[in-house]
């Protein structure tokens, strides 16, 4: 459990509610993502974030979510706020991430951090050259090496198998040099003492690398790693090799019932369970006043964009969804199949009969709830709930949204941070351009007024900012006997 409230600020430039950019003022334009993530990583800076983190796919599709790991160049006046940038494992070279990695650590002061995921995806094959029908044409197996083998034939042993062995070369190669490697004897004309060198020299199932690393090690010694999931896959990489944990949460008592069982899950590897930080992702939707917040939730729950609105009447009830371009949540087909009712309407905006909901499903009343609590419509009110505000909640990330003033908000972080469900939160904002500014504006000073979260930073690197030491150098630990947790974990 950590000493204080973990505060991470993901970076979506195009807002992390699905009709966020449509949102009036929001920022839309991302030939000027530059300038607002310089602006918002500043006011998390100032605001004492311990990171900020920046999501990555591997490609694209209809709904641009636009993110670019090089903008942290554009962070150069930032000096304290940590980085945490994503890679997919499968997409990536080991050998070229340490580099890359170290490097960005060295010239931040030790402010970087990797967030590994694992996540197969055919566009991205394509992207990479790898098709799997070419790949076993050429004789290409599922643990052979030829490259051009899709990633959908990794299951998911290979996946995750392969992204532990990737971290663990990630972590000999940032070991290659011991701190004081370097003896700099200008008399015998010594530079480097060789002992102090070494290599990786590293075959796996997976993964091979000989090393040493052509950077020196990273300040923070290695970079905190982060990995989101909750599948037995991802809770045993996190055991294995991770800081920290990214988990999405349903409610307090599921992540009460979570978080002891992965923490338990750690000791039983012969790592300390305090040094594993668990957080979840938290979208706010804020305001001086509960009626504010919910007016801002109500509006961006009416620019959700629908299959409706695209494909016309004729399609709403959910035949047009793919020919349309739109996720197959967003019809009133799929919307049906979830609350266990068939719906159509003649438009989005017709209010929902309660003759219709009163057969809704166990999760079609929770929507509705949902949306009563932080919209403040009801059903048969003088502000209905239409079709349009249920579909489009069906597709919000629900479980992570909060709506309501700065107490409301605090009220939660402090319920599932004092009850030690979690260490902290990675805070998105539903558009840019004002929820983060409320956020940091409205809410952190209530949670500095309870005690929460702290005023000025402590350290300098992102593992000081975490409550995570700075490890011992595998390399050296080896030669010692240490414990290879001992090794991961223990200060040098």
């Amino acid at each position: 459990m950590s000493s204080h409230l973990i505060l991470g600020a993901m970076f979506r430039a195009l807002g992390a509610f699905p009709s966020g950019w449509r949102y009036p003022g929001a920022h839309n334009n991302p030939l000027r993502d530059p300038l607002v993530l310089r602006k918002t990583a500043r006011l998390a800076e100032a605001a004492k974030f311990d990171f900020v983190f920046f999501g990555d796919w591997p490609s694209t599709g209809l709904e641009l979510a636009y993110t670019d790991p090089h903008l942290v160049a554009h962070l150069e006046p930032l000096s304290a706020i940590g980085l945490i940038a994503t890679v997919n494992t499968i997409y990536s070279d080991p050998y070229t991430l340490a580099r890359q990695s170290a490097s960005i650590d060295l010239l931040s002061g030790g402010r970087a951090g990797l967030n590994i995921v694992a996540g197969a995806d055919p566009r991205a094959d394509a992207n990479h050259g790898r098709d799997a029908r070419r790949a076993y044409e050429h004789g290409g197996s599922k643990h052979g090496g030829d490259e051009r083998q899709g990633s959908e034939n990794w299951g998911n042993q290979h996946r995750y198998g392969h992204a532990t062995e990737f971290v663990d070369v990630l972590r000999l190669l940032w070991d290659s040099w011991e701190d004081d490697a370097f003896v700099r004897n200008r008399a015998s004309g010594t530079l480097i003492d060789p002992a102090r060198l070494y290599s990786a020299d590293y075959r796996g199932e997976y993964v091979s690398v000989a090393g040493p690393l052509n950077v020196i090690r990273p300040v923070q010694g290695q970079l905190p790693i982060m990995h989101a999931g909750r599948s037995p896959h991802s809770r045993e990489l996190v055991t294995d090799v991770a800081d920290l944990a990214l988990v999405a949460l349903n409610s307090l008592p599921d992540a009460l019932e979570f978080s002891s069982e992965l923490r338990r899950q750690a000791a039983s590897v012969g790592r300390d369970p305090a040094t594993l930080k668990i957080i979840t992702p938290v979208l706010p939707i804020v305001a001086e006043t509960t009626k504010q917040a919910q007016d801002i939730f109500d509006t961006l729950l009416e620019l959700v964009p629908l299959e409706g609105d695209a494909a016309g009447v004729g399609a709403i009830s959910g035949a047009g969804a793919a020919s349309a371009g739109f996720p197959v949540n967003r019809s009133l087909r799929a919307l049906g199949a979830a609350v266990g009712v068939p719906l159509r309407a003649a438009s989005l905006d017709v209010e929902l009969p309660p003759s219709t909901t009163a057969r809704f499903s166990e999760y079609g009343q929770q929507l509705l709830e949902f949306v009563a609590v932080n919209t403040g419509r009801m059903l048969g009110g003088a502000r209905p709930v239409t079709y349009r505000h249920l579909l489009a909640a069906h597709v919000a990330p629900a479980s992570a949204v909060i709506v309501g003033d700065a107490k409301q908000v605090a009220d939660h972080f402090d319920a599932w941070f004092g009850s030690g469900a979690v260490d902290g939160f990675n805070v998105l904002s539903a558009f840019m351009g004002g929820q983060f500014a409320a956020f940091t504006g409205l809410v952190v000073p209530e949670l500095r007024r309870r005690g929460l979260f702290r005023t000025e930073y402590v350290g300098s690197t992102l593992r000081e900012h975490l409550g995570l030491p700075r490890p011992q150098n595998l390399h050296v630990a080896a030669r010692e006997g240490a414990d290879v947790w001992d090794a991961h974990h223990v200060t040098a």
